[in-house]
């Protein structure tokens, strides 16, 4: 098995050679002094749609179009994606849209070192770059992976489980980001930026439908109001009613529906001055169907004599292809929320640029869950969960920034942010019983700065630093405990760093190194069980990363062909996690603590060529090597037994060396786009895109949580006008129809389960393309 996985992710490399699609090609040095990070597109994907503010400064969008550059702005400010010392993806609509990608649950697909692990519910679900995420469910508790929209930070990561529509592109930041983003970015960040205003009157339409069941459609119009104002208002609507059957009520579970509307004006009073203001709104509904793949005949719901599978879920065929559940309880979650920012741009003489954006957001999620999981007329089929998150943010960013175009180049900014959380929260009435409100608050005040120096002709140094200062805050009633109330706070003062070289051979290849270091600020545990002894323990310290990366940028062929290598090992100390703690008084509980370290490290190789003028091809590939290197006390899985690891008082298991969970050891992307003359103004569309991942556990070690490695590929076929002012594309999705899933549970706890009693349960959250299905593509652009 070993060899099989080698030979495929050599298999992948040598593929990846030839690859990736046609927003990946050039480089050149952008010298821009915008900073907006929705002015700023890939070329050759999005050209048709954004070209820059009435009346602004030169846009980085300008000069990407003309000089053929990819331009992110991974260090807050438009650079050219090519001389940029950092890990970073860009991927375009054309990607998302071959790689089946609607929702923010599937980015995993495009981007190689990112997993997304999907959950009941938002809160529940993991982000994780290069192995690493937050396996944690309170409020408060940070992710290790920031998610931002247009540079600005969403206020929980459940924020940003919803479609995608009016995206511009996603920039994917490899490694910790601490220094520039922040707390929350320690393992990686995801930018998600959205279309800007442009010159001239642009209208696009996009309409999706699907053979299973899926319609939506987006709109963006864009255009100036006066020579100095410019708007674009979007709006999108998707609606998939799910691939799981409940066979209770006869309806689809699974699915989802959402309503995304999106509006900005950008004032530009002179050519070196704007305003901009975006305001958002986001409504919808998932549904929850969590099928049984494995269920031992022996199983009764909670031991409970004569409940077996047939009576609590009758008509369900468990197996690894089952997709009916039998639940008398709706489970599902419901959103809604809006927000916005006002970003100031002005150049204060000199060249220097100030820099000033203000946010606020305001989320509310409720969430429904059948607990048992089953339609059991016994009480203990009755058992449900109610619960409720609600947050509340507001940020300010302010920098100076020097021009890009010149040897020495520095950013030096302050940050605020204010976050409000509450969630009540009810379970029971038969088992597990819980009935508590939570608030959880947190203050950021921090400095940063960094520098950017072309020391001597082809050397680039970089130095960076980062102080924060934060203050966490939280109260917590338990009502199922007589109304016990805890109440308590801390602060914390700490510093990041980065520090990298770059050495530019030739104006198409250089090789950086790279030193950085990450930060995830202090918590606590706002889950069911918290108490007194939770509460004397005190705050969960900080966890810091220490990072190091090796990196070569190269294009050949007139820029024909890019090839980016990426090599890291990353250390993690203080590592958040849920693990068993035993406390002064001698008990123990289950909890999010420190528990040890963490060592991620492995390569990332990322290539794109133009065949022609028809053709690009392109892929991307991750080889992971992520183990835990100090974690003597996690919690044993379901069903362990002393022979597997499970042993002590209270029962552990050491899994110190051990593989991390959702950390697949490869994982590749491979695309091709082919558009040949059709005679006169038309031109075919070919697309293909494959997707592999090996093997990998969703909880440690546990053989109940094994997806065995897959792969899937989607195939598209359409025509399009030759200055895509309209194209249609018929698509297959999961053309071979592989069965995999992107989240296994072991519920053998809540079948009559234990280490003596091998009574096996599991269930699974199956994926948007759990079947072969297929659709049109139609889109409109003037």
């Amino acid at each position: 098995m070993q060899a099989l996985r080698a030979t495929v992710g050599v298999s992948a490399l040598a593929l990846s050679l030839l690859a990736s699609t046609a927003y990946a090609q050039s480089a050149g040095q952008a010298t821009s002094t915008n900073t907006d990070p929705a002015a700023t597109i890939p070329p050759g994907q999005l050209t048709d749609q954004s070209q820059g503010a009435p009346g602004g400064p030169t846009s980085a969008v300008d000069s990407a179009t003309t000089s053929g550059d990819i331009i992110v702005t991974a260090n807050k400010r438009a650079e050219n994606v090519q001389r940029v010392p950092l890990a970073v993806s860009v991927v375009a609509p054309a990607q998302l849209a071959a790689a089946g990608v609607r929702n923010f649950t599937d980015i995993g697909k495009v981007s190689p070192s990112l997993v997304v692990r999907p959950a009941e519910q938002p809160q529940n679900s993991n982000v994780s770059l290069r192995g690493v995420g937050t396996f944690a469910f309170g409020i408060g508790v940070e992710s290790s992976v920031a998610v931002l929209v247009d540079e600005v930070p969403l206020p929980f990561q459940a924020r940003a489980f919803t479609d995608l529509p009016d995206v511009e592109r996603i920039e994917v930041l490899r490694g910790p980001q601490s220094t520039l983003y922040g707390k929350s970015a320690s393992a990686g960040l995801i930018n998600i930026i959205t279309r800007s205003p442009t010159k001239e009157l642009r209208v696009s339409a996009n309409a999706v439908v699907t053979t299973d069941d899926e319609h939506g459609g987006n709109f963006s119009i864009s255009g100036p109001i006066s020579p100095t104002l410019g708007y674009v208002v979007s709006a999108a609507y998707n609606k998939w009613d799910g691939n799981v059957r409940n066979l209770f009520d006869n309806k689809k579970d699974n699915g989802r529906e959402s309503v995304n509307v999106r509006g900005k004006l950008r004032w530009t009073p002179t050519d070196t001055s704007s305003v901009t203001l975006s305001v958002n709104y986001v409504n919808g509904n998932t549904t929850v169907g969590r099928p049984f793949v494995n269920v031992a005949p022996g199983a009764l719901l909670r031991g409970q004599a004569g409940q077996t599978p047939a009576v609590v879920f009758p008509g369900v065929t468990t197996g690894p292809n089952n997709q009916n559940i039998s639940n008398n309880f709706d489970s599902r979650t419901r959103y809604e929320g809006g927000g916005g920012y006002l970003r100031t741009e002005l150049e204060v003489g000199g060249g220097l640029n100030l820099i000033t954006v203000t946010s606020y957001d305001r989320f509310h999620l409720d969430d429904y869950l059948d607990q048992d999981d089953t339609s059991a007329t016994v009480n203990n089929g009755n058992n449900n969960q109610v619960g409720a998150f609600n947050s509340e943010q507001i940020t300010n960013e302010v920098r100076l920034q020097s021009a890009s175009d010149k040897p020495f180049r520095y950013t030096v900014g302050t940050y605020f942010a204010n976050l409000m959380f509450n969630r009540p929260f009810v379970r029971g009435p038969y088992f597990s019983i819980a009935n508590w409100f939570a608030t959880a608050k947190q203050r950021q005040v921090a400095g940063f700065a960094q520098v950017d120096w072309e020391i001597v002709p082809k050397l680039t140094l970089t130095g960076g630093g980062r102080v924060q200062n934060e203050v966490v805050s939280y109260t917590y009633l338990d009502r199922a405990a007589n109304n016990a109330y805890f109440q308590g706070s801390a602060q914390d003062t700490a510093g990041t760093y980065k520090a990298s070289a770059r050495y530019e051979f030739t104006p198409d290849i250089n090789v950086f190194v790279t030193r950085a270091t990450g930060y995830k600020g202090q918590t606590y545990d706002l889950t069911t069980g918290f108490n007194a002894n939770r509460a004397a323990a005190g705050p969960i310290r900080p966890e810091r990363s220490r990072d190091w990366e090796l990196g070569v940028r190269s294009q050949f062929f007139d820029r024909r062909l890019t090839a980016n290598v990426t090599l890291f090992t990353t250390d993690y100390t203080n590592l958040q996690a849920q693990t068993i703690e035993t406390l002064a008084d001698g008990t123990s509980n289950y909890r999010l603590t420190n528990v040890g370290g963490l060592r991620t490290r492995g390569v990332e190789f990322e290539t794109s060529a133009r065949l022609g003028n028809d053709v690009n091809v392109g892929g991307s590939v991750t080889y992971l090597d992520a183990k835990y290197t100090d974690f003597p006390v996690s919690q044993c899985y379901p069903l362990q037994t002393v022979a597997q690891g499970c042993t002590g008082n209270p029962l552990r298991q050491n899994v110190t060396g051990m593989r991390v969970a959702q950390a697949p050891e490869w994982k590749f992307n491979v695309s091709g786009d082919y558009s040949p003359s059709l005679g006169g103004h038309l031109r075919g569309i070919a697309q293909a895109n494959w997707q592999y991942q090996s093997s990998v556990n969703y909880q440690i070690d546990d053989p109940q949580t094994f997806q065995k490695a897959f792969h899937i590929v989607n195939l598209g076929l359409g025509v399009r006008d030759q200055d895509r002012k309209w194209e249609i594309v018929g698509f297959v999705n999961n053309v071979f129809d592989q069965q995999y899933f992107p989240s296994l549970v072991n519920t053998a706890g809540n079948f009559g389960g234990t280490v003596a009693n091998q009574v096996t349960a599991t269930q699974a959250i199956l994926p948007r393309d759990f079947r072969r299905y297929g659709g049109v593509r139609v889109a409109v652009n003037f």
